[in-house]
């Protein structure tokens, strides 16, 4: 059993979690929002689920022997196949308990949402690019104490380049303005949600993604002092993007569905 500092939540091993039915879910141990919105959807559906130790930077020989994967999240159920892609975790979490629905009945609604959801968690998206830019440079303050190896470790998987990283702020900026832009048009109908009047899985991924440019409470989102250190670092270019109503949506978000 393993407890992350700075967070309550107590991880099984790999081998531990390997042989028991259920739902189990591999998580950073230091947090991260595609762990923290997979956990969160979980919670919200009232869908109760083992945590299991992933480490950054580490072998994870583990994990990888049972699941065929080394980074989180990973959702497991059962003796199904593992599912490690954002939208495969919302599935599964959908099958397992249609209700409360995250993916609205209305297909053009549906749509919109899995796009939104895309344009923070996929390939490119706000998520990929802060973490480019995370991992563009050395890290400065209390992120600074991050062990060189597991630095360059990090580096080397997320294929840090500087080819890689160029335009990640400018993309990173375009999507924070659409999702303001989304949230003024939604509350000139009287929602204060993204997509249709009431809550849904782009809603939950906002709140937890935008972690990765202005963290709330540690009692809120528990993470490592030097990822939240790192997390603050966003430069002029996002601070200008970061519409206040984003914030006041994110707040919104914890307080009247994710909290407890």
């Amino acid at each position: 059993m393993t407890e992350a500092a700075g967070n309550v939540m107590k991880f099984l091993e790999p081998a531990q979690a390997r042989s028991l039915p259920g739902l189990r879910l591999a998580l950073s141990v230091v947090g991260g929002p595609w762990g923290d919105a997979a956990k969160r959807i979980f919670q919200f559906k009232r869908l109760p689920f083992m945590p299991v130790a992933q480490f950054p930077g580490r072998e994870n020989t583990e994990l990888l022997e049972w699941t065929g994967r080394r980074n989180a999240p990973i959702a497991i159920y059962n003796d199904e196949p593992p599912r490690d892609a954002w939208l495969e975790i919302l599935m599964l979490a959908e099958r397992l308990a249609p209700a409360p629905a995250l993916l609205p009945e209305y297909s053009a609604d549906r749509a919109l949402v899995v796009g939104i959801a895309n344009e923070l968690c996929g390939p490119w998206g706000l998520g990929w690019c802060r973490r480019l830019m995370l991992f563009d440079g050395p890290l400065r303050g209390a992120a600074a104490a991050v062990p060189p190896a597991v630095f360059a470790q990090m580096r080397m998987v997320y294929g840090i380049s500087p080819e890689a990283t160029a335009g990640a702020t400018a993309r990173a900026a375009a999507i924070l303005r659409m999702m303001a832009d989304r949230l003024r048009a939604q509350s000139r109908r009287d929602s204060p949600y993204l997509v249709g009047d009431g809550l849904t899985a782009a809603d939950i991924y906002w709140a937890c993604f935008s972690a990765m440019l202005s963290p709330p409470a540690n009692d809120v989102v528990a993470m490592e002092g030097w990822v939240r250190d790192a997390y603050r670092q966003i430069g002029p270019e996002l601070e200008d993007a970061l519409d206040p109503c984003l914030m006041e949506h994110r707040d919104m978000v914890f307080s009247r569905h994710l909290r407890g």
